[in-house]
């Protein structure tokens, strides 16, 4: 009677369990799948007031629109640019400093890192303004005088979505844990070789830490990819938008455009599934590896 009751438990809690996996994907899955069907269906049927999930008539026309009425390639190119330079600072400046705080000791060390979780704390929004004056009054650049007057500083390029950017703390964290993995014993022997700091961290130490680094690299382009907000801040040029920026401007206060909306959406999302996919052996082997630390 013990053992029937304890396979029953068992069965309803395997039973309850996928359930509430197969609940969770459809809520996380299902917007996705409308929104890719929505962007093939025409105005007219968007707009319907109707609940098809799938269209009726099937088109083409939002993805004509979306490259024809906005200059989406150029949008496209500038994400690219600001995503891909994203990952290049905050990866290898993220590994530098997470190399240093996991293997060399310097007084004040975790002081300056309880510093640097507590800002992880921060909200973004907070940074904003003071972030803004200081590219904008950054000295001898974009036409500012030695006192950062005159000039639009780094406004307006992107220096100013790169640089606030450049290395995170998160980044600094997550490759400082990771470098912790990895023994002391290879630096040790190649000082004994005579080798300098820097070529230890740059020759053995970061080809080691691959792997974190590729998770690294699919977050900081997600983030890039998707910034909205602050390319919007600091960018004027219509020429300079990104992506996100871009297809704002398929909604106004007046209406708004859902086909090339949906069209643009469902393209702009390629980039990040392409680069997880490419990625994605990375990041089996980063949690394999800290899993076994």
């Amino acid at each position: 009677m013990t053992m029937n009751t304890t396979m029953k438990r068992r069965v309803l809690g395997d039973v309850a369990w996928y359930a509430a996996v197969i609940a969770i994907s459809l809520v996380t899955v299902l917007p996705l799948v409308w929104t890719l069907l929505t962007s093939f269906k025409p105005a007219g049927e968007i707009l319907s007031g109707g609940m098809d999930f799938l269209p009726r008539t099937w088109t083409f026309d939002n993805y004509v629109t979306v490259w024809q009425s906005v200059p989406f390639g150029r949008y496209f190119l500038n994400s690219t640019i600001l995503a891909l330079a994203g990952v290049v600072c905050n990866v290898f400046l993220g590994s530098l400093a997470g190399y240093a705080f996991a293997k060399l000791k310097f007084r004040g060390a975790k002081a300056f890192f309880a510093m640097l979780l507590a800002s992880m704390m921060v909200p973004s929004i907070v940074t904003m303004i003071p972030t803004f004056l200081v590219l904008r009054k950054f000295p001898l650049v974009g036409g500012n005088s030695i006192l950062g007057e005159g000039g639009s500083g780094f406004i307006n390029s992107y220096m100013a979505v790169i640089l606030p950017g450049a290395v995170g703390a998160f980044a600094i964290f997550m490759m400082k844990q990771f470098f912790e993995t990895i023994p002391d014993s290879y630096a040790e022997a190649a000082r004994l070789d005579g080798a300098s700091e820097f070529r230890i961290f740059t020759r053995i130490y970061l080809p080691l830490a691959k792997p974190g680094m590729a998770v690294l690299a699919i977050l900081t382009f997600q983030s890039g990819w998707n910034n909205f907000m602050w390319p919007l801040i600091v960018l004027s040029d219509p020429k300079m938008m990104t992506v996100q920026v871009g297809l704002a401007s398929f909604m106004n206060d007046y209406e708004t455009d859902y086909g090339p909306l949906m069209a643009g959406t469902v393209i702009s999302m390629i980039p990040v599934l392409v680069v997880f996919l490419v990625c994605q052996r990375y990041i089996i082997e980063g949690v394999s590896h800290v899993g076994n630390k």
